[in-house]
């Protein structure tokens, strides 16, 4: 499994696997409880992490870019739970992990998904992967500049 297959599911909480994709809907397998369902088209929207932008006070940053601030602040700054703890508190971590973060646009509802779907691809070990992609591109770059 890769990030790139993570699709979240208008309607439905939680993220999926993106298994198949049919002419009215697709397959999907829940990455919390591992079961597998179909999704009609006419009933949900499939979105693919990868694709997902998150509002800043400059330009854009893609989902992922957040995921991998939450990850190397982790040892520096305290994670909410998403499920108990109050929006101030959200909001002062998201502003400390992104300070570029324009708090107009980005709704505390936002946040709490954010912070949910954190700890989903955690457990299912898609941030390292991330992590490691970025590395490679990196280094990839870093390689074309001494060439030239």
């Amino acid at each position: 499994m890769e990030y790139r297959e993570i699709v979240s599911v208008t309607g439905l909480g939680g993220l999926y696997q993106l298994l198949a994709t049919k002419s009215d809907g697709a397959i999907v397998r829940d990455l919390s409880d591992k079961s597998t369902k179909f999704i009609s088209s006419r009933l949900h929207n499939v979105t693919p992490l990868e694709s997902i932008e998150v509002y800043t006070t400059a330009d854009n940053v893609r989902l992922h870019n957040v995921f991998m601030a939450m990850e190397e602040k982790s040892t520096d700054v305290q994670k909410p739970d998403p499920k108990s703890a109050d929006s101030k508190s959200i909001k002062k971590y998201f502003k400390t992990i992104f300070p570029d973060f324009d708090e107009e646009r980005v709704y505390i509802s936002d946040m709490k998904k954010m912070l949910k779907w954190h700890d989903v691809l955690k457990a299912n070990d898609l941030l390292k992967f991330e992590a490691e992609k970025a590395e490679d591109a990196n280094t990839e770059e870093s390689t074309n500049e001494k060439a030239e």
